[in-house]
This record gives C-alpha cells, sequence and structure tokens, in this order.
C-alpha cells in the first residue's frame, strides 16, 4: 500500500478510532464536550480530581505507534491493533482488542511506551499506571478482551484528591532494562519508579522547587511555581545526558545536573568522554588566577571529578578505553553528600519578543535537541563529528514556539554551604516562531467578538513531537491543528559557520548577522469558523517501522484520524563554501607540455551555478502546502450556514489557493525555460561530441599510421645509437685499461691455486680438500655405529652401578670404608712379617698381591 488515498480509505472506519460508551448516553449534560468552544471552556482550564471529565484539558497523547501496531487510549480503556496486518491484505476484518485494566479506573490523558516496548505507562490528570503489553500474535486471539498484567504506581503520592496533577511521564532512555519511569507533577517534584524493584514508593525524588515554610510568605505568582513540562538534555562528552531541564507556566526555565537513575545502563564510551572533560576543565582551571569565583569552580570541579571517579570504579574490568562501547549497570555515587544544585532561571538573551496581538501566554512544553556541527554522513564513532550544538524548544498557549541555542553547557554542581551562589546560566534567543493562531482567530471573527474568541487560546496546550527519522523535523500540535517546523535551514547555517569558521570568527559573525529562519507550514486545521469551536489534537504518531509507509498520523479528540504521507529525505553532504566558484584546473602539470593561455573551447550555456528549482516545487518532506481540514461535525441541521465569517474564511483560502496557483504557473514557466535551456545545451553537447569522435577517427585511423611508422623510425635510430654507443665505450676502455698489471695477474693466480686446492686438479683428485672431506665424512659415518654402541654400553654399565648402589645409605658406605682401611693396614703389616720371615729363611717370595696391578 502506497497511495495515502488507500491509508485513509482503510482507517477512516476503522473501530478503534470510535468514541467511548459513555459518550452515546443521551442523558449526557454537556454537548459536544470533546469540542473547544467558549461553553466548554471551563472544562479545558479547570481540573478536579472528583470529576474526570472527558475534555481534552492540559498534556494530550492517546496514540502511540509500536512498530506496526497502533495502541489508542478512549477514555480509560485501551486499545490495540495491527496497521502491519491492513497493510499486507486489504481483506482482513477490521478489528481491535481492548486490554482488561480494572486497575485503570480514570481518564487517560497521556500514554508511554518503554524503550523496549514491552510496558506502556498511562497517566491521567492525577494517576499513573503501567500496563504489560500482550506478546507478538496477540490479534489471532478469539477473545477481543485480553487480560493484561496491570499496576498503578505511587497511589499514596497520585491517587488521592489532595495530590498534585500530573505534568508529564516518560521513561528514561538510560533506565536498566527500560523500567524507569519519570513522573512531573505541576508542584515541581520529579518521582523516579523503578517498576522491576517497588512501584509505590519512588527510587527518587527531584526537587525543583524547595518546600515552602508555614512561618513564611513567598510574593512569587503560582504561575512561577507551576511545572508545566520537563525533558532530559543530550550529549555525548559533557553533562547533557544527565541534565533535567523543567518548565514553568511563567516560562522560567530551570535544570538540575546531575541526574542518574538509582539502576541506569549506561555506556561506557560516555563515562570515559565524561572522566577525560573533566580532567581537561581542572587542568584548565589550574592555570587560571586564584579568586573566590576560581576557587569556587575549584571545589565544584573537585566535585565532579569524585562523581565521574566513583563511576568509573562501577565499569568491569574489560570495559577500559578505547575498547568497544556497551552498556553497563552503574548507581549514583553515593560518596557525594551535598544534594545536586537547581540551576536557574535561565537568562534568556536577548529577551524574546512579543506577539503582535497578544498579551503572552503560559509555557506548555520544552524539549532539547543536539546536532552534530561535522559531516552528515560521517558516523559518531570516526571522530568527525565531535562538536554538537544544542537548540531548546519552548512552546506556549498563544502560539509562539521559542528557540533557544544552549552555547553555555549546563554542568554538574552541588548544594555547597557558605559557598557563593554561582551565575545564573545562559540560553541564547535565536528565534520566536509564531505560528499565527492569534492572527487566525481575529481574521476569522469581528472585533466585537475577537476577545472571546481569544479565550479559547487559555485551553490551548501545544505538544513538541521530534520526527524519529530526522530530528530537524519538530511537529507541533495543539487545539487548533498542527504545525510543522523545519529547523534544518538554522542548523545547517549555524554548523557551517562553526565547521568552516576561522579564528577571527568572522563567518560566525555573518550567520548571526544574516540568520536563517526555522520553516513554519500548517498541515492540519482543526477550527471551524461556521461554528467557532475546534477539536483538539490529543495525539500525533509517526511510524518508525519498514512495514509502514512514512506518514504522519494525527486523531482529533472526536476520534477522526487524519493520516498525510511524508518523503524520506536522503543525507546529502554539505558542498564546501570555497568549491562553489572554483575553476577547474588543467590535469597536466607537467613543466614541458604547457598549455596556451587561449579561450576555453567550449562555453556551458547552463552556467557555473547549480539549477535550484523554485521553492514551491522543492519541499523536501512532502507536506501540503495548504493545511488539511478536519472540522467539528455538524449536529442539527446539514445545511451550510454562509455567515460574513465564513466568507472571509472561504476569500482568504481561495486567495491563497489563487497566490499557490500563481507561483505554481511562475515556477513552470521557470522548469520549462530551464528545460528549453537544457535542451539547446544536449543539442551543443552533441554537437561537440560529434566533433570529438571525428577527431579521434582521424587519431585512430590516418594519424595512427604515421606515428607507427614515426615510432618504428625512432626505434631503430635508438638501436643504431646503442651500438654506437657500445662501440665507442669498448674503445675508450681499451684507451683507459690496454693489458692486466703484475698484481693483478699474481691475484689471478693465487685464486686458481686456491681453487685447485679446494677443488682439485680433476674429477678423480684424491689431495683435494673437498675429496679428503667426503672421506672424513665417510668415516665418521662407519665408526658412528660402534661408538654409539660403547656409549650405550658405558650408559648400561652406570646405571647397573647405581642400581647396585642404591640400596647402600652413607652412614653404612663410611663404616665400610672405614674397616676396609684397617683391614688393608692389617694386611699391610702381614705382608711385611712374611717379607722379613723369608728373608731369614732364605725363600724366594714374589710379589705380594697387595702390590700387584689391578687388571683391567
Amino acid at each position: 500500500m502506497s497511495d495515502n488515498d488507500e491509508w485513509i480509505k482503510v482507517l477512516q472506519d476503522h473501530p478503534i478510532f470510535s468514541l467511548p460508551k459513555y459518550f452515546d448516553d443521551p442523558l449526557a449534560k454537556t454537548p459536544n464536550p470533546l469540542e473547544l468552544s467558549t461553553n466548554t471552556l471551563p472544562k479545558f482550564t479547570n481540573l478536579d480530581p472528583r470529576d474526570d471529565s472527558p475534555s481534552p484539558s492540559g498534556r494530550r497523547q492517546v496514540m502511540i505507534l509500536k512498530d506496526a501496531d497502533v495502541i489508542v487510549a478512549a477514555g480509560n480503556e485501551i486499545r490495540l491493533s495491527s496497521f502491519g496486518d491492513l497493510k499486507l491484505s486489504r481483506s482482513i476484518r477490521k478489528s481491535y482488542k481492548i486490554l482488561n485494566t480494572p486497575n485503570i479506573k480514570f481518564e487517560i490523558h497521556q500514554i508511554c511506551l518503554n524503550p523496549s516496548g514491552k510496558l506502556l505507562a498511562v497517566a491521567g490528570a492525577y494517576q499513573v499506571a503501567v500496563v504489560v503489553l500482550p506478546r507478538a500474535g496477540y490479534s489471532r486471539l478469539v477473545p477481543q478482551v485480553i487480560d493484561c498484567k496491570s499496576v498503578q504506581v505511587g497511589q499514596f503520592y497520585h491517587a488521592a484528591e489532595s495530590s498534585a496533577p500530573i505534568a508529564k511521564i516518560d521513561w528514561h532512555p538510560w533506565g536498566d532494562a527500560g523500567s524507569t519511569l519519570l513522573v512531573m507533577t505541576v508542584d515541581g517534584k520529579l518521582r523516579e519508579y523503578d517498576m522491576s524493584i517497588d512501584t509505590e514508593e519512588p527510587q527518587q525524588v527531584v526537587r525543583f522547587f524547595p518546600e515552602k515554610k508555614s512561618a513564611t510568605f513567598m510574593a512569587d505568582d503560582s504561575a512561577e511555581r507551576e511545572v508545566t513540562s520537563f525533558t532530559l538534555g543530550k550529549g555525548r562528552a559533557d553533562w547533557g545526558p544527565l541534565t533535567l531541564y523543567a518548565i514553568t507556566k511563567s516560562g522560567d526555565i530551570y535544570s538540575i545536573c546531575p541526574y542518574l537513575p538509582q539502576n541506569a545502563s549506561v555506556p561506557t564510551a560516555y563515562i570515559h568522554s565524561l572522566e577525560c572533560f573533566v580532567s581537561a576543565k581542572q587542568e584548565y582551571l589550574s592555570q587560571t588566577s586564584s579568586s573566590s569565583a576560581s576557587k569556587y569552580n575549584s571545589m565544584t570541579y573537585d566535585y565532579q571529578h569524585k562523581y565521574v571517579t566513583a563511576l568509573v570504579k562501577q565499569l568491569p574490568a574489560g570495559a577500559v578505553f578505547p575498547a568497544s562501547s556497551k552498556s553497563v549497570l552503574v548507581h549514583p555515587p553515593s560518596t557525594i553528600k551535598p544534594r545536586p544544585l537547581r540551576q536557574g532561571p535561565f537568562l534568556l538573551q536577548p529577551s524574546p519578543r512579543m506577539l503582535d496581538g497578544s498579551e503572552g501566554g503560559d509555557a506548555t512544553d520544552i524539549t532539547y535537541l543536539t546536532f552534530g556541527t561535522g559531516l552528515k554522513n560521517s558516523s559518531e564513532d570516526d571522530g568527525n563529528d565531535t562538536e554538537h550544538l544544542g537548540v531548546v524548544l519552548v512552546s506556549y498557549q498563544d502560539g509562539k514556539v521559542d528557540l533557544f541555542l544552549d552555547v553555555e553547557k549546563v554542568e554538574a554542581r552541588w548544594d555547597l554551604k557558605h559557598e557563593p551562589s554561582p551565575d545564573l546560566p545562559m540560553l541564547a534567543v535565536y528565534e520566536s516562531i509564531d505560528l499565527g493562531l492569534v492572527k487566525c482567530l481575529k481574521e476569522i471573527s469581528p472585533e466585537t467578538e475577537s476577545t472571546a474568541i481569544l479565550d479559547l487560546l487559555q485551553g490551548n496546550h501545544p505538544v513538541l513531537l521530534v520526527d524519529p527519522l530526522h530530528n530537524d523535523m519538530i511537529y507541533v500540535y495543539h487545539a487548533f491543528g498542527v504545525h510543522a517546523l523545519d529547523v534544518s535551514p538554522v542548523i545547517d547555517r549555524l554548523s557551517s559557520a562553526l565547521r568552516d569558521d576561522p579564528e577571527d570568527g568572522s563567518t560566525l559573525k555573518d550567520s548571526l548577522q544574516k540568520p536563517s529562519t526555522t520553516t513554519v507550514r500548517p498541515i492540519l486545521n482543526t477550527f471551524s469558523v461556521e461554528k467557532k469551536c475546534s477539536n483538539p489534537i490529543i495525539a500525533v504518531a509517526l511510524p518508525n517501522d519498514v512495514y509502514l509507509t512514512y506518514n504522519i498520523f494525527m486523531l482529533t479528540s472526536t476520534m477522526r484520524l487524519t493520516s498525510i504521507p511524508l518523503t524520506i529525505r536522503s543525507a546529502v553532504t554539505p558542498a564546501k563554501s570555497n568549491l562553489l566558484n572554483t575553476v577547474s584546473v588543467p590535469v597536466n602539470t607537467s613543466k614541458w607540455l604547457k598549455p596556451l593561455d587561449m579561450p576555453s573551447p567550449y562555453t556551458c550555456l547552463l552556467g557555473n551555478q547549480a539549477y535550484k528549482p523554485p521553492s514551491i516545487l522543492s519541499d523536501p518532506s512532502g507536506l501540503p502546502n495548504l493545511p488539511k481540514q478536519s472540522l467539528p461535525s455538524t449536529s442539527g441541521s446539514k445545511e451550510f450556514l454562509l455567515t460574513p465569517d465564513t466568507l472571509r474564511f472561504i476569500g482568504k483560502t481561495v486567495a491563497q489557493i489563487g497566490s499557490q496557483t500563481n507561483d505554481i504557473r511562475a515556477a513552470y514557466r521557470i522548469a520549462f525555460a530551464r528545460v528549453n535551456l537544457q535542451k539547446s545545451e544536449l543539442s551543443s553537447q552533441i554537437t561537440k561530441c560529434k566533433e570529438i569522435q571525428e577527431k579521434i577517427d582521424t587519431i585512430t585511423s590516418t594519424r595512427r599510421k604515421e606515428t607507427e611508422a614515426r615510432i618504428s623510425n625512432i626505434q631503430n635510430e635508438q638501436k643504431a645509437l646503442l651500438s654506437r654507443l657500445d662501440r665507442v665505450l669498448q674503445s675508450l676502455m681499451k684507451e683507459a685499461s690496454p693489458e692486466i698489471s703484475e698484481q693483478e695477474k699474481k691475484w689471478f693466480d693465487e685464486l686458481k691455486r686456491m681453487k685447485n686446492e679446494i677443488c682439485g686438479s680433476g674429477r678423480y683428485d684424491d689431495e683435494s680438500l673437498i675429496s679428503r672431506t667426503r672421506l672424513l665424512e665417510r668415516e665418521f659415518k662407519r665408526i658412528l655405529p660402534s661408538l654409539q654402541t660403547l656409549v650405550e654400553k658405558e650408559q648400561q654399565r652406570q646405571r647397573t652401578q647405581q642400581d647396585a648402589n642404591k640400596n647402600l645409605g652413607f652412614t653404612q658406605a663410611f663404616e665400610y670404608g672405614q674397616r676396609s682401611n684397617i683391614d688393608g693396614t692389617r694386611i699391610n703389616i702381614v705382608e711385611t712379617e712374611l717379607a722379613k720371615l723369608a728373608l731369614k729363611l732364605d725363600l724366594p717370595l714374589g710379589q705380594p698381591p697387595s702390590s700387584a696391578a689391578p687388571s683391567c
């Protein structure tokens, strides 16, 4: 299914987008409670915990996409269906499943899917619950109602009548197993719940405002202490991911850093990068002068170093830099006792401007974006995209959206007593975007009713939604429709200026003096000029799944769905500015073949500049030029009432269509002229190509034969010159050394003698060294076996002797030696006496046995 009309045809009557059952009650007190008008305005501005009104007041997000499945909250009912099945087969019956959640008995205002896609957080005006979603294959189950496990979160804090209303819920992206839920209430308390540990008591409580003391008086406006939204910072090598931003109704922005979930799964690369960042800060501070401010900063950086060191100690043994990054379980360091310091309110420089015709409105939402200043096609791991540009967007009730640049990054600070308070952080105001709501309401109503119509802005609550595929596209949905904000012109210009900025900063100054602005485009209008009422947008969803077409789905309070197809943009490498007007240099750089200084042999009719199509035809997003209409349904008579307001609206719409028609015609003429010019250029290039082909044919036929004959002559001449050179060289050698000297003759004779001595005079010369060496080798091989036999016998004799004496100890051997010496002495004495006796008897006596030589 590639055509958007088919999507609309399939989804316009899908039962999942039906109103809750209690709207069918004929005894309903308020007619059309889902429409924003002067009659229903109190329902949109007042919240009563005892009266859970279905009016879409405050922040609303009741539809999300989980892969190819859609989840819709209607009243206190959670519905689930598959868009992927509808895309694969149109014959499938349109149906949905209802999740049976008995614990949820409140009107659902917000739903949020955790990072793993298994848990769904739902919130009403005062209560929060978490639902475990069914597994894949739920659509094949027979019953329509599916039992799901659900649990209410923090009933002690969010279910009592005295509890503060809920401003926003969100899942922390670094929560372990995606189970960390953040709940912000309007009193400025952010509670962190870990679904895997405890659903009743928060793991941490972050307070953006100090507790009021009963004995003190505070003159602050209530709007300055009511938080409407919060967001998490971003970054790769700074404190951005550990920073919380909150905004109050008055527009004051506060931040708290550092904040880390109690059980966080943090990438190791970020911890190592943060360690390098803090070390560089400390080294830079050590080189500055010593003052009270620098001493305070030194203490702050010491705490930062302790914080990062505690995180590094929790890393596993193998997670050392520069190993591949992986997420590891870490906990906030408990060694630092002071609590993180609340920083703010932020100074907005210069002051944001007010909209014409508006007295201002409450701030409703805040979001933080980050963009790389390097090449777009470079990955984050290759080192090219090291710097990041932070952007903060804030929306207001009157349709104003402020765009701030985070030029001074927030760093971790702690509440250190007896220390000077740090300077307030600052945000650079780049642009104040006007969605045109005030102007639109004033134009469609006379001056007498303009004040009453403008009061409808009090029930407006714009919400910011970032495109999941393109970070520079933000959608703002509110009570009167949907607007698309394209921030790419601003980001591209600033990123290019930061990337190519010289040391003097001239490029950045020029970019700020001639700034690019955000492209604002309304894509859906829900305000009825005839009835002076509107159906607020309660949900916007964009698929991030390959099985679904890249569309934007917008849901009104009356459960009417509108779909608009979008275009996926391809990443294009930005061309460098210094290459736009460069002239092509000749390829041949030889110093012998220098080109002649002549005019170019060919002039292009298209010029050197690339063709840029008209802006009305070059929309990369695919959004319509005029917003679509999703008006409230008419009650009673179905006839259209023609009033001055409707005439003005029709006239304005006709004027816009006529202006766009003229622009399209002008763009057509420009494109047609460009096509004719390209045709002329094509014919000119064809003629030039024919000339080049003729020259090539001439070179390959006639000129080739001439060149081959010339090369053959050159080769013959070269051979003749080489032979002549050889002859000249030989004659020169004869003249330089005509005969061999006497010393050379003696040397050659000696070499011959040595050769005869070594190799022999003939083949069978036995006196040569080679023959004698071979004879020695043969003799050695001949006696080698007998020598090996003797060696083996000797080894056998030694082993036998060792075996014979191995049972004789040292003491016994010593005694045997002494006895042997005594016996030897006695034998010598006996031999002496026998010799004397033989001498007296004159008897011949032979040699005594002891003096006889031992036999071998």
